[in-house]
């Protein structure tokens, strides 16, 4: 038992470094077959360790081409990869986001069902939402979890719902997936997510997606904070996240639609 624990660890590892060579090469994320020859394994035993490994975060698939990358839960804790440069380039954003808010700015990404807090910039406050990096919170109750959804329609959010329970942590938790998508629509046509006490009780937060160069959403900035102190501020504070968000997003190699470019500010909710 011992020999094989070693033989998949070994396999794993190797794994890990051959996906990190190929995102160094700027090659597109190798398959099973490619990181089966690359690492000369037997496929059916790539594909397992590749499972698992992609259970705990340390690789994620591409959905359109089906290769695998480092995972973010992995960038957490070492901070390697090609997409370690978000990381850099978020830094500033956060440092502006706190100075402008008064609050904690993070940066997270979807993983599964689930917001992975991947960075987090902290004001010189007694009283603050916590920084949570390197750990997840539910997707369907976080601001940072419906900006990353915006992109799903009602089925692909189905989907990736199935089987997940949606814990009432308060009152104003979202019951189901329905209502989930509902929420996600409202904050979609105004450019940024508010959640109010849904995931944490006197807990206020805004979010706001940034998109690659193919226009894919691939993080979300977030300011979270107590009701008492920012209730009044969210709105602000969301119109701030989505200037922001898309000022990051355009720095990675988006380019918005015209219209979009066309529009100075967006607009702040009312009500």
């Amino acid at each position: 038992m011992v020999a094989a624990d070693a033989t998949s660890l070994r396999r794993g590892l190797a794994i890990l470094l051959a996906v990190e060579a190929e995102e160094a090469l700027g090659a597109v994320p190798p398959g099973v077959t490619r990181l089966a020859a690359l690492i000369g394994s037997d496929k059916s035993q790539v594909s397992r360790s590749l499972k698992v490994l992609a259970e705990h975060g340390f690789v994620d698939r591409d959905p359109e081409t089906l290769g695998y990358r480092l995972g973010w839960a992995l960038l957490a804790m070492a901070g390697h990869s090609t997409r370690a440069k978000l990381l850099s380039l978020a830094e500033p954003l956060l440092r502006r986001l706190v100075r402008e808010t008064g609050e904690r700015a993070h940066l997270s990404v979807l993983h599964g069902a689930e917001v992975l807090t991947v960075l987090s910039e902290a004001p010189d406050r007694a009283i603050q939402a916590a920084g949570w990096v390197g750990r997840t919170v539910p997707a369907y109750s976080s601001s940072s979890g419906r900006a990353l959804l915006f992109d799903h329609d009602p089925g692909r959010l189905a989907e990736l719902f199935r089987g997940v329970e949606f814990v009432a942590a308060t009152p104003r938790t979202l019951r189901n997936v329905e209502e989930l998508y509902d929420r996600i629509a409202t904050a979609r046509k105004r450019g940024f997510a508010l959640v109010d006490e849904e995931f944490e009780a006197g807990l206020v937060a805004a979010a706001a997606p940034v998109r690659d160069f193919r226009g894919r959403i691939v993080a979300a900035l977030n300011v979270s904070a107590p009701k008492f102190r920012f209730s009044k501020e969210l709105q602000r504070a969301g119109v701030q996240l989505k200037l922001a968000a898309d000022e990051f997003s355009v720095s990675i190699g988006w380019q918005a639609e015209p219209s979009a470019r066309l529009a100075r500010r967006p607009a702040v909710a009312r009500g």
